[in-house]
């Protein structure tokens, strides 16, 4: 990755304004900022330089194909895989020049959640917050209401490899919330997730960035980001093919659905129509 400065290092201070009077608020930067980002894996691209601009306290989702690179930039994003090429800020502070800053600032659900599956789920909390360096009370104060408010009370006694689907990613959904991060990045949350446990999730996440922070999660689930996001970015093959509010994506289109397979490119493929022997069984 070049080696660049980062063009903010914290939050901006106030300035005096012209007329002498309070200092100005300098707007906050944005909740992500990528420029220029690559990411190969042998002859094979996953990442073909990406610009992107994530605006602060929405509800974004990054939405694109099985292979669209989604989860390559996610996770180039969170500090997890170093790019080959480019830049990423999260809320002002360069991911590789300052990493300690940016985790400190984020909260991760990755996509095949890796836990401590030796661990209560009370445990997994207790000790997440520790490495975090908050207080013992706050951690066990905090995590008790995130246990309750995710339907885990009852299970936060059990260990994590005794969970079911739902139970650890709302359990790995606790533990990312747990430090009260600005932004929140999940790979495929809903992913294999019954409909009780989704709606669950679903309303943590709202009232979370009802308070002003950032959630950016990636899906191929249409109706599900319609219903959700603020702000949309559409990926395939490794490009971003279009960025911007909801309305702004969907354009002329008469859902979500129809213009992301137009701009992927797959109207028109065909559905099976050669497919001239299939139905009806066949006697054998």
């Amino acid at each position: 990755m070049p080696d660049q400065a980062s063009a903010h290092n914290g939050h901006t201070e106030p300035t005096a304004s012209a007329t002498g009077g309070m200092p100005d608020t300098a707007a906050p930067p944005p909740a992500v900022r990528v420029e220029g980002l690559w990411k190969r894996f042998g002859e094979q691209t996953a990442v073909a330089g990406i610009d992107l601009t994530l605006p602060a306290g929405q509800f974004i989702g990054l939405l694109g194909p099985n292979g669209a690179g989604k989860t390559t930039t996610l996770s180039m994003v969170t500090g997890l895989l170093r790019p080959d090429q480019g830049r990423i800020e999260v809320v002002g502070h360069d991911v590789w020049r300052d990493p300690v800053g940016v985790k400190a600032r984020i909260g991760v659900l990755p996509e095949g959640l890796r836990l401590f599956e030796r661990l209560s789920g009370r445990e997994l909390l207790a000790y997440t917050g520790r490495l975090r360096g908050l207080p013992g009370e706050e951690v066990d104060r905090r995590a008790a209401q995130l246990l309750d408010v995710l339907d885990l009370a009852g299970s936060q006694n059990k260990l994590v490899v005794d969970y079911s689907t739902g139970m650890r990613k709302k359990i790995g959904l606790a533990a990312a919330l747990l430090h009260n991060p600005q932004v929140l990045f999940l790979d495929e949350p809903f992913e294999g997730v019954d409909p009780v446990s989704a709606q669950t999730i679903r309303g943590v996440l709202e009232r979370y960035t009802a308070s002003g922070a950032t959630v950016v999660f990636s899906s191929h689930v249409m109706e599900l980001v319609e219903s959700l996001c603020d702000w949309v970015a559409v990926m395939a093959a490794g490009r971003i093919r279009a960025q911007g509010t909801l309305d702004e994506v969907r354009g002329s289109a008469a859902s979500l659905q129809n213009a992301f397979l137009e701009l992927v490119g797959a109207n028109g493929r065909d559905a099976g129509q050669t497919l001239d022997w299939l139905g009806g069984g066949e006697a054998r």
